[in-house]
């Protein structure tokens, strides 16, 4: 009787475990990833990857961006790489000093601030330094997604007394009406 109670519980136990629901695995910031930014009419642009590799604590990242998809856009005497909308443009805007470039899953400010922007109309001409725009990212267990929000980009024309400290704390953004730009949204999957 004992000999056939092993094989029933045996049986069992590889039934249990596989109608047993798996966990969902968190998103993992490691390989290579394409970085889209999301139009409020629904268009995707796709406008590079990032590259990340962990590294103890911290994950290092690497932006490569694809300047095909870019607009070379001469603006207040220097060239901006641009996407280009009807009723609005928008530029990257490198951050200028050395940095860290690595992130935790609780700190994403140095991958926010690698993909800093301005925006402009196609009307205005020169760059408008106080049309910052921001992507405040947070981990889903799809990706990353980066709501925008906006940004004076004069903050960032003097170098940071403390270059360990991404400068554009929560203080020093402003929250952005859903849908008030052409493109509010920045995904990295």
């Amino acid at each position: 009787m004992q000999a056939l109670v092993h094989p029933f519980a045996a049986i069992a136990l590889s039934s249990f475990l596989l109608a047993a629901p798996t966990v969902a695995s968190a998103w993992d910031m490691e390989g290579t990833r394409a970085v889209t930014l999301h139009t409020r009419d629904g268009e995707a642009i796709p406008i590079g990857t990032v590259t990340f590799q962990p590294q103890g604590e911290r994950t290092a990242f690497a932006l490569h961006l694809d300047h095909k998809v870019f607009k070379d856009f001469f603006l207040s005497m220097r060239e901006f790489k641009c996407v280009e909308g009807s009723e609005e443009i928008q530029c990257h805007v490198s951050y200028p000093y050395a940095n860290p470039a690595t992130v935790t899953r609780d700190d994403l400010s140095w991958l926010e601030h690698a993909l800093l922007f301005l925006y402009k109309t196609p009307s205005e001409f020169g760059a408008r330094l106080w049309n910052g725009l921001y992507y405040r990212m947070a981990i889903t267990d799809e990706g990353i997604v980066g709501t925008a929000e906006a940004v004076d980009l004069n903050l960032i024309s003097a170098p940071p007394a403390d270059a360990t400290v991404a400068p554009y704390v929560p203080a020093e953004r402003s929250e952005i009406a859903p849908g008030s730009r052409w493109i509010g949204k920045l995904t990295i999957r």
